[in-house]
């Protein structure tokens, strides 16, 4: 049996910046082409994890809604990772961010490079 690829997204732009919503776009991409995708969400990017933000963001018009491809990350059995650090300077808390987001730090998101995900940066 051949062991699942993985990809890790680290997403540094947050909702108004269309290259974070292209983030979205390729990891659901690997999705597709049958990746594990972990989304680690640094600086601004953080903001995609908060509750509504990403409802308002300023995505590709041809791609899907964010929300629809953040969903479909985890339905995957991926993951959404949040800064902890990035999270405290907006203020934001566990239960300020969007079901399946969790506050992981670069320790966490390292783990699973070095179980040899390949790595993409937005």
């Amino acid at each position: 049996m051949t062991e699942q690829k993985q990809l890790v997204v680290i997403v540094t732009r947050g909702c108004d910046d269309e290259r974070a919503s292209v983030a979205w776009s390729v990891a659901n991409g690997g999705i597709a082409s049958g990746y594990k995708v972990t989304m680690f969400l640094v600086s601004a990017g953080a903001d995609w994890a908060r509750k509504g933000a990403a409802e308002h963001a300023r995505p590709n018009p041809l791609d899907p809604p964010v929300t629809e491809m953040m969903q479909n990350v985890l339905d995957h059995d991926g993951a959404i990772m949040v800064c902890p650090p990035c999270a405290k300077v907006r203020g934001y808390e566990p239960e300020n961010l969007i079901p399946g987001a969790e506050l992981a730090g670069s320790t966490a998101m390292l783990g699973v490079v070095s179980e040899g995900a390949s790595t993409l940066t937005f």
